[in-house]
Order: C-alpha cells, then sequence, then structure tokens
C-alpha cells in the first residue's frame, strides 16, 4: 500500500460509511494490510510552519522604496492642497501660495517615483487607458490625474499674479493676449481651487486602501484605521511645510491643523494596533519598522507641541515643521517595511489562520469543514 508521511495528519473516519465501512476494492478495514479506522482522534502536535517548497506563503509586493516615497510625497500634496484652500478662504496670500507650491511639487516627485517604480514611463501612461473601479491602482492613478490638473492649473493662475499681473484676484495690466490669459485664469482661480481640495483627502487616503487591498497580513488587517492615519499623516507633513516656509503671522491655520492631526493620527494608530492583534501588529512594533514607527510618534508629538505653544517663532515654527515632516514621513516608510517583513514571514500568514480556527471551533462552528474537526 502506498503510504504518505502526511497520512498521520488525517482526520479520522466516521463509521457507517456507504459499504459497510469496506473499501472500495473490497477489503476490510483491519484485513489486506489496511489501517484499523477508530473513532479516536489522531493526536498531531505542533509544528514550526516554515514555508511550501522553501516559497513565501504570500507573494511580497514588487515594490520598492519608491513605492513608500510616493505614499509620503502623496501625503504632502493632497494636505498642501487642503491648506491653500484654506489659505485662500481666509486671505492669507503666503499660506495660500505654499500650499499650491507643495501640492504641484507633491504630486509630481511622487508621480516620478511611481513612474520609476514602474519601470517605463509608458506603463504608468497605460494606466490612463481605462477605468476599473475594482482596482485601487487604477482609481489613484485617476485620483491624481484630476488632482495634479486642478492643482497646476491654481498655481497657474498664482504665477499669473506675480508675472502677468492677474490671477488670484488681481487685476491685469497688460493687453491684449496676456490680458485674456491672465483674466482667464483669474476667473478659473476659484474652481481650481476646490477642485484640488476636494481630490487632496482621497489622495492622502487611497494609497491606504492601495496597501490594505493586498494579501499582506499587516496591510490587510490594518484597512479600517490605515487611511484615517494616512489621512492624518499627510496633513501633518503639510501643516510642517507650512510651519517652515509662511511667515509666522499667517501660520495660524497649520498650527491648529498639526495639532488636530497629531492627536488623529496617535489615537488610530493604537486603535489600529489594538485591533489587529498581538500577531498582526508585532511587525509595527519590532524590528527597523518599529524604530521608525516609535521615532514618528516622538517627533509627532514634539512637532505638535511645538507648533501649539512655540509656532510664533519663526525658528521654533520651522523646527516644528521640520519634525512634523520627519514624522510623517517616518510612518509611511514604517508602515511600508512592517508589511514587507509580514509577507516574507510565514508566522503571519499561519498563526493568525490557527487563531481565527480556535476563534470557530470555541463559538461552535465544527464539523462544516475538514479545517474545524477534531
Amino acid at each position: 500500500m502506498t503510504t504518505n508521511p502526511f497520512d498521520a495528519d488525517r482526520p479520522p473516519e466516521r463509521q457507517g460509511r456507504r459499504g459497510g465501512g469496506r473499501r472500495r476494492g473490497g477489503g476490510s478495514q483491519a484485513g489486506h494490510g489496511g489501517r484499523r479506522r477508530t473513532d479516536e482522534s489522531v493526536m498531531v502536535p505542533e509544528v514550526s510552519f516554515d514555508s511550501y517548497y522553501g516559497r513565501h506563503i504570500v507573494k511580497p509586493a514588487p515594490w520598492d522604496k519608491e513605492v513608500a516615497a510616493y505614499l509620503f510625497l502623496g501625503g504632502v500634496a493632497g494636505g498642501s492642497a487642503l491648506l491653500a484652500a484654506g489659505g485662500a478662504a481666509l486671505n492669507y496670500p503666503a499660506l495660500r501660495r505654499v500650499g499650491r507650491v507643495g501640492a504641484v511639487v507633491g504630486a509630481a516627485l511622487g508621480g516620478a517615483a511611481l513612474a520609476k517604480d514602474l519601470g517605463r514611463p509608458s506603463r504608468a501612461l497605460n494606466m490612463m487607458r481605462t477605468v476599473k473601479l475594482t482596482s485601487p491602482m487604477s482609481v489613484g492613478t485617476w485620483i491624481l490625474t484630476a488632482f495634479g490638473s486642478f492643482s497646476g492649473l491654481a498655481l497657474a493662475s498664482e504665477l499669473s499674479g506675480i508675472l502677468l499681473g492677474g490671477g488670484s484676484g488681481s487685476t491685469p495690466s497688460s493687453g491684449g493676449a496676456v490680458a485674456v490669459l491672465s483674466r482667464a485664469l483669474e476667473l478659473a482661480d476659484g474652481p481650481a481651487t476646490v477642485g484640488s481640495a476636494l481630490f487632496g483627502a482621497p489622495l492622502a487616503a487611497y494609497t491606504a486602501v492601495l496597501l490594505s487591498d493586498t494579501a499582506t497580513p499587516t496591510w490587510h488587517e490594518s484597512y479600517h484605521e490605515l487611511p484615517l492615519v494616512f489621512v492624518s499623516s499627510a496633513n501633518l507633513a503639510s501643516a510642517g511645510l507650512a510651519l517652515i516656509a509662511v511667515p509666522t503671522s499667517q501660520n495660524g491655520p497649520a498650527r491648529k491643523l498639526a495639532a488636530l492631526s497629531a492627536v488623529v493620527e496617535l489615537a488610530a494608530f493604537e486603535v489600529m494596533q489594538h485591533r489587529m492583534g498581538p500577531t498582526l501588529s508585532e511587525p509595527l512594533r519590532t524590528g527597523k519598522a518599529g524604530k521608525l514607527l516609535r521615532l514618528s510618534r516622538a517627533l509627532t508629538v514634539g512637532g505638535a507641541v511645538g507648533a501649539v505653544t512655540l509656532g510664533s517663532n519663526r525658528v521654533a515654527a520651522a523646527v516644528s515643521g521640520l519634525s512634523l515632516m520627519a514624522a510623517s514621513a517616518l510612518t509611511r516608510f514604517g508602515v511600508f517595511d512592517a508589511g514587507m517583513v509580514s509577507a516574507i514571514d510565514p508566522k503571519y500568514t499561519v498563526e493568525p489562520q490557527r487563531e481565527r480556527l480556535e476563534r470557530r471551533r470555541a463559538a461552535g462552528a465544527i464539523h462544516d469543514s475538514i479545517t474545524t474537526a477534531r
């Protein structure tokens, strides 16, 4: 009889099967070298699982550090558009200008990092050939495109006010085609500002959806809170940029945004780790990712406190802004590295499966599949 080393792992077969308990070949349960079957469960000791044939159970995402940089730069762009809209509404020209520049530069650098990770720019262009609502990458590509268009138009209006004497509420000083162009940009200023702000939040959040839509254990299990963490982190980065570049007389909205975003991010991150459980949250607490995220939390607290209490001082505001931008970058890189670790180590795939199995057994969900039968 052909045997397999895994035969001992099979659960016991129930008595009373068709054919009076005999094999299809006519042999009895105990005769002709057959293995005697009993009602007793086969006791299988727990094993330390490595992988199938030396391969990963979950294939790590084929992404390099450029994607982590894109996560950060996209956040800077989205948050900056929000601050630019606030500056336009409150008549803070310096805040509006810095926000618009940050939105365009962040989107451009982030798009370049994404194109570099894809290998060829043509691959990024090919993603524009269709719209697939079930694909976070496809939806995110169109969000980035719409955001870049609105933000670029808003920045063009801003620059026209400086170079051409129009736009952003100014009156054109030149005649002819220049005056027409300046007037057109001035009319487009309001819609462009609103459009970039509306697409800013989705730009900062969709990257979290992109990560959690993969099979990477730590990323996938964080899908509830990770978008909130990323949006708050994006606001921290943009507020930090404003604190660095905007005069203290106009940085009030950035200081308030930094304080609010720091509280939300820290709270959401703690809730996320608690809901994930000790196993899947372990990559966020240990190793390189754990060090990055602990430093990020320290910089978040220090930068937010400095922005609120010392933001009226130019040097203190700049230092606080640098801390907030560094904290946002470390959050993105830490979450990125933690996900890669959870995909490489089979522990983070197998142990959560066993934990879910035990919860099903404890709830009485047995005999519905071979995995829950005792």
